[in-house]
């Protein structure tokens, strides 16, 4: 009895022993991997929630992404080769766009990693989902690009919903657009960090704007388009009717127009045809979904429910005639077959009655 006892203490020590062990060596908040296309971790990640601490410079334009926790982590190779990899994590793909395009600056070249990626040198940003990746390399090499998609197959995929990207850079013209240069902002801070054309008070972030600024090329001179996203045309032509009243007050400094919920505002060489050009090629396509039926259907047409029921009701009835005569005739089978064995009755069977 005792060395029973002995041994299921000893196993239930030694599971405890091993759970908190797995506990140890892996945090579940940790989101990058462990190892990837050669690349091992090297000592244990720096994981935080605080955006001052993700980043000094701009921890409020985090929290208009929807920032929820970042991890830098140390990555090298058996032949001496380091990575640093800085990930952070949003709310939804909106955000990582958004943090992306902050980040991105017009220098840098497009890459194919992930959603979206750019790169200057050893430094590769991109982002996947909702996390957005700042890699450096100490040094690249013709596999650097495909060592990172690896790394973005991996990374833990948003849900649903936060998976989808904003509809807003679909209305960008792409005609004579400035490489890189878009920029989604979803609050003040961004904005004015950005340096935009627009104040946030000529915004007006209170109705939760979607902003993308994107710069472009013509003869006449540089050009800015602002593409601004209300939730309603209503909202949108309010914000339009105030546009329209500073840029009376200051000719020439912009142009303005609405097309559905969106405003469209042009700044910079505003004279010029090219300006006017730019700012009519804005178009917004509402996408209507037409839910209601066009006519009856099967299941709501009563005609055909209660040919239905008699279609039930035949079928029973074939059923309970094939049960009738499957069964009927192995009695009669039986009978005929073996006429000692019970199948059937040679003498007459009294009939109990009760005189009441």
């Amino acid at each position: 009895m005792l060395w029973c006892l002995t041994k299921r203490f000893f196993i239930v020590a030694l599971l405890f022993l091993s759970s908190g062990t797995l506990a140890f060596a892996s945090d579940p908040s940790d989101f990058l991997p462990q190892s990837f296309a050669g690349w091992t971790k090297s000592g244990s990640a720096q994981s935080t929630a605080d955006p001052a601490k993700a980043d000094s410079a701009y921890p409020a334009v985090l929290k208009e992404y929807g920032f929820t926790d970042a991890e830098t982590v140390t990555y090298t190779r058996p032949d001496g080769r380091k990575l640093t990899v800085k990930a952070a994590r949003f709310n939804d793909a909106t955000g990582a766009y958004g943090a992306f395009t902050f980040y991105r600056q017009p220098a840098m070249g497009t890459e194919r990693i992930g959603t979206k990626a750019a790169s200057a040198n050893q430094r590769i940003l991109f982002f996947r989902d909702n996390v957005l990746v700042d890699a450096n390399f100490d040094r690249l090499t013709e596999m650097s690009a495909a060592e990172l998609r690896e790394l973005a197959g991996m990374l833990p995929a948003a849900k649903a919903s936060s998976a989808n990207l904003p509809s807003l850079p679909e209305y960008l013209p792409k005609s004579h657009a400035v490489e890189n240069s878009a920029k989604y902002i979803l609050g003040p801070q961004a904005l004015v960090a950005q340096k935009g054309p627009l104040t946030p008070e000529q915004v007006d972030f209170t109705h939760d704007p979607e902003i993308l600024i994107q710069d472009y090329s013509s003869e006449s001179g540089p050009l800015t388009l602002t593409l601004i996203q209300y939730p309603t045309p209503q909202i949108a032509g309010e914000r339009l009717r105030a546009l329209q009243s500073a840029a009376q007050s200051a000719p020439n400094s912009l142009l303005v127009r609405r097309t559905g919920p969106l405003v469209d505002v042009v700044t910079g060489a505003v004279g010029s045809s090219d300006a006017h050009a730019l700012l009519n090629s804005v178009n917004y396509e509402a996408e209507v979904t037409w839910n209601e039926a066009t006519s009856m259907s099967k299941r709501d047409n009563i005609g055909n429910l209660i040919v239905g029921v008699f279609a039930l009701t035949g079928i029973i009835l074939l059923i309970s005639l094939i049960f009738g005569i499957f069964f009927g005739g192995i009695r009669i089978v039986m009978k005929r077959l073996f006429p000692e064995r019970g199948f059937d009755r040679h003498e007459d069977v009294d009939i109990i009655q009760l005189h009441l």
